[in-house]
């Protein structure tokens, strides 16, 4: 008697060509890791930014991570949704990248590509997701600290948060991402949602590039231990997450002068307003004013929680992703 098919093999649905069934697959499973990790690595990533955006300031606002916490959860919808479109469109992307290389090379989509190729394919990979919005979660998470309310119409349901005193602030409602999206296209326009674009590109490609080839380098060596004659494609659940542990370490760390730069951007009007007719600030100027002010310790304020956050945050989301991948092809 032939064996019954799996109902929840997705090779089953019918009429779907086997690359757009690989992307829609990578899209999914991608979506899932992003919005588990990002629940977990919230905290820290409020945590890193607030510590970034005060490098520019003569008096600090907080005196280290345990200061930071207040509003533990502020912003999270945005990242929610941003960390599903991340992961998914960085997947999609790494494996498109990976066939264009095949084809540029004439060679089978089995074969498995080389370090130094799957590296390229990352660094593609993170190029394409730098352009996701970054700056409304930023905004969101320094609105507790800023001198003065975003100029953006607040619905009167909206919740009153009550700020510490002892940073001069007073109780005032706080918009949220809808809120101060539509602020940033009202005064800057369009292009305003980009400030720190230079910034997130070069952190997103650079450590596009890092994450996936630490990620499969690690891997790769923890697969051959078992066997030399087995692929990527048998790595185990401890393997995905140890390897996925050292590649979120080595992203953050080696690219972390980059996310400073870019989150001090975001926040500068927020925090540090300077008229409507100023200059606004560029990627080079941020990066000298910060090494003036701290230098190197700086550009690296807020990295110990980073990259303490990114390795079982990454864990995480290659656990989940490879998991999915081997279940469901």
């Amino acid at each position: 008697m032939e064996a019954a098919s799996d109902p929840l093999s997705w090779d089953s649905i019918p009429s779907i060509p086997p690359s757009a069934m690989r992307a829609v697959k990578d899209i999914t499973f991608g979506s899932i890791a992003g919005m588990v990790s990002k629940v977990f690595e919230h905290p820290f990533d409020l945590t890193k930014v607030r510590l970034q955006s005060q490098v520019l300031d003569t008096t600090a606002r907080f005196n280290g991570p345990i200061d930071c916490v207040r509003g533990l959860y502020r912003g999270l919808p945005a990242p929610i949704v941003a960390a599903m479109l991340e992961n998914a469109s960085l997947f999609m992307s790494y494996s498109e990248f990976q066939n264009v290389i095949r084809r540029i090379n004439s060679q089978p989509s089995s074969h498995e590509l080389s370090l130094p190729q799957l590296a390229l394919a990352g660094g593609g990979a993170g190029a394409v997701t730098s352009f996701l919005l970054q700056l409304v979660k930023c905004k969101m998470q320094v609105q507790m600290i800023a001198p003065k309310p975003l100029s953006v119409s607040i619905p009167e349901s909206t919740a009153a948060a009550t700020l510490d005193s002892s940073l001069g602030t007073v109780s005032r409602p706080l918009p949220g991402p809808i809120a101060v999206l539509m602020s940033v296209i009202r005064t800057e326009g369009l292009r305003g949602l980009w400030l720190g674009q230079t910034g997130t590109l070069i952190r997103e490609c650079g450590g596009g590039a890092a994450w996936f080839a630490t990620k499969e380098f690690v891997g790769t060596k923890l697969i051959k231990r078992r066997g030399s004659e087995l692929t990527r494609k048998d790595i185990v659940p401890w393997e995905s997450a140890l390897s996925g542990a050292c590649a979120g370490g080595v992203f953050n760390f080696s690219m972390f002068p980059a996310d400073s730069i870019k989150s001090t951007m975001q926040t500068e009007e927020d925090l540090r307003p300077r008229g409507s007719n100023a200059p606004k600030p560029t990627f080079i100027g941020t990066a000298k004013a910060m090494y003036r002010a701290q230098g190197v310790k700086g550009l690296y304020a807020g990295c110990g929680i980073t990259v303490a956050r990114s390795i079982p945050s990454s864990a995480i989301i290659f656990l989940i992703y490879d998991g999915l991948s081997s279940r469901f092809g």
